[in-house]
Parts: C-alpha cells; sequence; structure tokens
C-alpha cells in the first residue's frame, strides 16, 4: 500500500491508487484557477499598513534582532494580536519581495491549497470515504466566503493558523492509531505553532474531542483503530466448492471496502469521556493561557470595546444572529463585505428568531446522534469554533466578519456532504445525480470566488463593493476617504469622510482625516474647526493638536501653532515631528536658537530623521555657520541620498564658504533630483548638469 493510500485510509487496487494524487492535483488546480487574480491585488489600506507596509519592524527582514523581537510582546501591544510566527512569516516575505504584494499574496495562496489538500487526506484518512473528503475539501477550497482570508494579507494569520490545524489533525490520527509519547509530541508542537499563528485555535482540543466522538469512534469500546483495514485479512469461504484465487483476492478487497465504507454502529460509552479529556488536558492547558495572552494583548492595544460601546445584552444577540447569518452566507454567498457594521438597534424578532432556528438544529442533530453521528459532530464543530470571534469579548468593531468562517464552515460541509451521501442511497442513478450535482455546485462556487477576489484589486475596489453591499458603514467611507487622500484626491477623501461623520458624529478620527484633507486643499479654517471637535471628544488625541499646530503655521500664526505643538510634546514626550514643526515655527518667528535646540532634541529622539538635520543646517546657513550647516546637510543624504533639497543647500553653503568645486557638484547633483532651483541657478551660469 502506497504512503497515500494509507493517508486516505483507502487501499485500492493497482489500478486506482493513483486516484487520491489525482484529487490533490484537482483540488490544487480548482483552488489556483478560483483564485487567480489574487496575483494583481494590491495591499488594502485595512490593517496592511498596520502589519506589513508601514510596519518598520516587519521590514528588518529575518535577522537576529527580529527573532528576539517576534517573541516578545512588544509587537503584540502595537497590534493587539500575539503571533509570532505569522511575524516571521512576513519578514520572510519582505526578504524574498520586499514590499510587492504579489509575493504576499502568493505565499497566502499557497498556505491555502496546503490546507485543503490536507484537510482531504486527514478526512479521508479518518473516515476512509474518499470522494465525500474530496468534496468537502473542494468547499473548503473555494466558498467564496474564504477569500477573504486569502485575499487580504492581513489574514494571513487565517491560512497560516489553518494549515497548522490541519496538520494537528493529521498528527492527531497517527496518534490515535498508536498513542505513543512522540506521536503525541507533534500534535503538541503544529498546536503550538498554530496558537502562535493565531489564537482562534483555542477550540482545537474541543474539536479534537469532536472527532472522538466521529469519525474515530473512541466512544465506543469496539471501536476500529482507524477506518485503515488490517493486513493480511482473508474472505471467509464457505460452501462445497473452493474459490479461485482471483475470485478470492476481489472478496478479500469487498470485505476491506466494507471496512472502509460500512463500519458498524458503535455503542457510545459516555463514561470513555473522562480518559479522553484528561488525554488532552496540556492541550487545554495551552489553550487556556493562549487565551489570557491574546486578552492582555489586545487590551493593552485598546482593540477590546467596552461595555459602553457595545452593551453585553447586543453582544450577546449579535452572537445568535451571527451564527444563523453564517449559515445563510455559507448557502447563498452573495452580498459579501469587508466590514459589517454593528446594526443601530437590535432587533429582537431577528433575535428570537436566530435562537428558535440554533435550538432546533441542536435538537435535530442530537435525536439523529446515534444514527447520524457526523451531523452532531459537524455542527458542534461549527458552533464551538465560532466562540472565540462570536462577539461575546467584542474585540474590533465589526458586527461580523467572513474571515471567522473560514475553519468553522468545515463543520458544516461535513453535515452537508455526509447527509447527501444518506439520504441519496435509494437514489435512482445516484452516482449520476451526485456527480452532476457536485460539478454544478462547484462551478458556481468557483465562479462566485472568482468574482469575490476581484473585489480585492485595490482598496477603492473593495469599498465600493462593500459601500453597496452594507448600510451605515462609517468606517469604509473614512477608509475610502483614506484610499483618495492617498491618491491625491482630497476633494473626494472630504466627501467620504463627512459620509462618515453623517453616520456616526462622534467618530473622532473622521474629523481628523478630514481635518488633514482641509488642509491639503488650503482650507486651513476648516481643518482647525475639525481639529477643535476631535480634542473636545478626544482631549489627549495627540495628533489633533500637532496637526492643528500645522494649521495655524499654514495661516502663519506662529504663536498658536508653538502652542499647539507644545501641547503634544506634553502628552507625548518622545514625539519628534512635534519638536521638528515646532522648531521651524520657532524659525519662522526668528528664534533660531531656540529652533536649533528643538532640532537637535528631534535628533535625539530619532537619529535617522534627515527632514531635522536639514531643517537644522537651513538655521545655521541663517546664521552664518556654514560649516555646522554642511555637517547637518551631510548627514541629511547620508540618511536620504535622494534627498535633492540637501544637495543644492549644502552647495550654497560650500559657495558662501569659498569651496565652488564642491558647491558644483552638489548643485549638479541637485538639478539631477529635479530641483528647480538648482536648475535655473545652474542655467543662469551657463553649465550643463
Amino acid at each position: 500500500m502506497s504512503t497515500l493510500q494509507k493517508v486516505t485510509g483507502m487501499e485500492s487496487n493497482q489500478n486506482k491508487h493513483w486516484i487520491p494524487v489525482l484529487i490533490c492535483l484537482g483540488l490544487a488546480f480548482l483552488t489556483i484557477i478560483a483564485f487567480s487574480q489574487i496575483k494583481d491585488c494590491s495591499f488594502i489600506n485595512f490593517d496592511d499598513d498596520v502589519y506589513v507596509y508601514e510596519n518598520a519592524d516587519i521590514q528588518t527582514g529575518l535577522n537576529g534582532e527580529s527573532l528576539k523581537k517576534v517573541f516578545s510582546f512588544e509587537l503584540a501591544k502595537k497590534s493587539g494580536h500575539w503571533h509570532p510566527v505569522t511575524w516571521l512569516s512576513w519578514m520572510l516575505d519582505y526578504s524574498l519581495f520586499g514590499l510587492n504584494p504579489t509575493g504576499y499574496h502568493l505565499v497566502n495562496l499557497l498556505f491555502h491549497v496546503l490546507s485543503t489538500v490536507f484537510l482531504f487526506l486527514v478526512l479521508g484518512r479518518m473516515t476512509g470515504a474518499l470522494w465525500p473528503s474530496a468534496f468537502v475539501a473542494a468547499l473548503f477550497a473555494i466558498h467564496p466566503l474564504h477569500v477573504e482570508s486569502v485575499a487580504w494579507v492581513t489574514e494571513r494569520k487565517d491560512v497560516l493558523s489553518t494549515l497548522f490545524w490541519m496538520l494537528t489533525l493529521g498528527a492527531y490520527s497517527y496518534y490515535v492509531e498508536q498513542r505513543t509519547v512522540q506521536r503525541y509530541a507533534f500534535v503538541l508542537l503544529f498546536f503550538i505553532l498554530g496558537l502562535m499563528s493565531k489564537s482562534m485555535l483555542v477550540t482545537l482540543p474541543f474539536v479534537l474531542l469532536l472527532l472522538d466522538f466521529w469519525p474515530l469512534q473512541r466512544f465506543s469500546e469496539t471501536r476500529p483503530s482507524l477506518r485503515i483495514p488490517a493486513a493480511g485479512i482473508k474472505p471467509e469461504v464457505s460452501g462445497k466448492k473452493k474459490k479461485s484465487k482471483k475470485e478470492a483476492e476481489k472478496a478479500a478487497v469487498a470485505v476491506k471496502v466494507s471496512e472502509v465504507t460500512k463500519p458498524a454502529t458503535p455503542e457510545f460509552k459516555w463514561s470513555l469521556l473522562y480518559p479522553l479529556i484528561i488525554e488532552k488536558v496540556p492541550l487545554f492547558a495551552l489553550s487556556f493561557f493562549s487565551s489570557i495572552a491574546a486578552y492582555v494583548a489586545a487590551q493593552k492595544a485598546g482593540t477590546v470595546g467596552s461595555i459602553e460601546v457595545v452593551s453585553l445584552t447586543a453582544r450577546i444577540g449579535n452572537a445568535f444572529v451571527s451564527y444563523v447569518a453564517y449559515i445563510f452566507k455559507m448557502i447563498l454567498p452573495v452580498n459579501l463585505a469587508v466590514f459589517y457594521p454593528h446594526p443601530r438597534n437590535i432587533v429582537l424578532w431577528q433575535v428570537f428568531g436566530a435562537i428558535i432556528v440554533l435550538l432546533a438544529i441542536t435538537v435535530f442533530v442530537l435525536w439523529r446522534i446515534k444514527k447520524s453521528p457526523y451531523l452532531a459532530m459537524g455542527w458542534f464543530w461549527y458552533l464551538g469554533t465560532l466562540v472565540p470571534v462570536i462577539g461575546i469579548v467584542h474585540v474590533g468593531a465589526q458586527a461580523m466578519a467572513d474571515r471567522y468562517t473560514y475553519i468553522s464552515l468545515i463543520g458544516l460541509f461535513i453535515m452537508v456532504v455526509w447527509g447527501t451521501k444518506e439520504l441519496s442511497k435509494k437514489w435512482n442513478f445516484r452516482k449520476e445525480i451526485l456527480m452532476s450535482l457536485s460539478a454544478l455546485i462547484l462551478f458556481i462556487l468557483s465562479i462566485l470566488a472568482w468574482k469575490q477576489v476581484g473585489y480585492w484589486q485595490n482598496s477603492i475596489t473593495l469599498y465600493d463593493h462593500t459601500l453597496k453591499v452594507t448600510e451605515n458603514n462609517g468606517l469604509i467611507h473614512n477608509n475610502r476617504g483614506f484610499a483618495y487622500y492617498v491618491l491625491g484626491d482630497y476633494r473626494q477623501a472630504v466627501a467620504d469622510y463627512s459620509s462618515a461623520i453623517t453616520i456616526k458624529p462622534d467618530y473622532a478620527t473622521a474629523y481628523h482625516n478630514r481635518g488633514i484633507a482641509y488642509g491639503e486643499l488650503g482650507k486651513y479654517n476648516h481643518a482647525i474647526k475639525d481639529y477643535n471637535r476631535v480634542i473636545e471628544m478626544k482631549p489627549a488625541y495627540v495628533e489633533a493638536y500637532y496637526n492643528r499646530g500645522l494649521a495655524y503655521n499654514g495661516l502663519g500664526n506662529y504663536k498658536q501653532a508653538i502652542e499647539d505643538y507644545t501641547r503634544a510634546i506634553a502628552i507625548k514626550p518622545d514625539y519628534a515631528i512635534a519638536y521638528n514643526s515646532r522648531g521651524n515655527a520657532y524659525f519662522d518667528t526668528g528664534k533660531h536658537q531656540e529652533a536649533i535646540a528643538d532640532y537637535g532634541r528631534a535628533i535625539e529622539i530619532k537619529p535617522d530623521y534627515p527632514e531635522a538635520y536639514f531643517n537644522r543646517g537651513n538655521t545655521y546657513v541663517h546664521l552664518g555657520n556654514y560649516q555646522e550647516a554642511i555637517k547637518d546637510y551631510s548627514r541629511a543624504i547620508e540618511i536620504k541620498p535622494d534627498h535633492a533639497g540637501a544637495y543644492k543647500n549644502r552647495g550654497i553653503a560650500y559657495m558662501k564658504s569659498g569651496n565652488n568645486n564642491l558647491a558644483l557638484n552638489d548643485l549638479k547633483t541637485a538639478a539631477k533630483s529635479g530641483d528647480e532651483q538648482a536648475r535655473n541657478f545652474l542655467r543662469s551660469k551657463g553649465i550643463n548638469w
């Protein structure tokens, strides 16, 4: 028997040993086709900036210092999550791809493909059911609800942790076959790596108990070790006439196949539950400590919502509604969005309706627990794995999220697939109908997944779609506003920020962002009004003081600007950019020594701050101290080699200090870099660059 045949729990004849291999290749091909557009997707300004493309810690790449940092809680404090393995994967991405988003997306897709293949292999090994396992894996691979986890770089957490989830299940199936310390160690290893990728894996020990119930049948004293037939089984021969060798071999295969596909109904002994729980105590302990660490990290980062923001009653009501909503989205995966805002008011009939639906399904699966144990396993898999993200502990502002279903839907897929298999036993043309129905479903899901991936091309396309399929989505209006701001479309940015404020009048971030956009449009008074509103709502909003200072500076009100910079520094003493800007204001008011002191303080805080060196150099030039100015310009150029202004001003300083050759070289470099003043000066002297 081949290794792959052992993994799938299926021993086929020699002509069919390649079927599992073809299924694995088919699953990979199907997944890649459905997600083919992912290679063209950009980063999204929704957490991708925090986690990757504006994250200096990630952009150090893999080295000894970064390895030390990821396993500390330093990064956890910034993001609200402790997932060192995921951080390491992004660091490796940066080492390989820089900030090219294609590489990051393709790695996500690779992990998704591997998880799909492993799901098929593990489920096939545990159940012995080749084609049902393949179809469950295919549903997992291309269901549109899973696009978010794969197409969003930030959700590397999902695809990486799920890969370790599948590896843990695989290791556990081997452990059940032969319970040794070595095999249990692999279960622990993969589980730990999964928890360090995303803490949502805390439910995995509970799922292992469900698998003990079905299909592993460890609640039965007469259970098979796994659905793998023992070697050397021979068919019994009855009757007077002996069968030929060929007939005997066929009979042996029939016996093995019957063992695989038609296991005897087990007698469940709940007394066996206790030792199974004891067996998993190390896993439950790891889940407990991981949950505590995740909660503490989220609290320190300020991502845990308070009762005042979303009441406990609203959270519980939303949890029931979300459970049912995910089921409907599984059946009809349309109008999917990257962010679902909390409803303004709880609709009681929806909550009670959801409770009735959930209770009805629970009663039904318990009623069928002996005849159809897969229903209970799949249902409680679904319910249990969603518990950490169902919203009772409110992390983030979303009411629900497609990515939360990445692992959870597997339980429902098992219910549907095995349920269909059971219901179709007496159908005429059963094989043909099931094959046609499966092909149709996979075709439709592939098209929907492909279309959903298309919405993730960039921030604008994603937010445009989200705003079409959701209502009162202030956060997405704010984020789209920022996307337009980055593109330089400040008027459209203001329009989106205003829409966000209309939806949520106390949205401090939207007021602040609109103020910045007004500043870019030169509407400083409008900007100041927005910053005033922010400060009213959040008196410690340090960026609002700083940016209001910039607005006052734009109006020429340097005194008020200095006051705001000083307030910002009082709140955040290591605010290097505020020192630099206050230094500029001091320079504009003729307080050159104060300016030099502030530039120096900015450099102390941030030694690689080229603008602070540049500005201090300008001040030294104004004071006639050309040598100190040249030193500062040189340092600015060292940090930022393409700093055209520093080359130009250093050239002027060289010229004023009598070093015309060096001055000419710097001015030529500045001209080549696009500095118009340097070009005009050289033209006036008839010098080419």
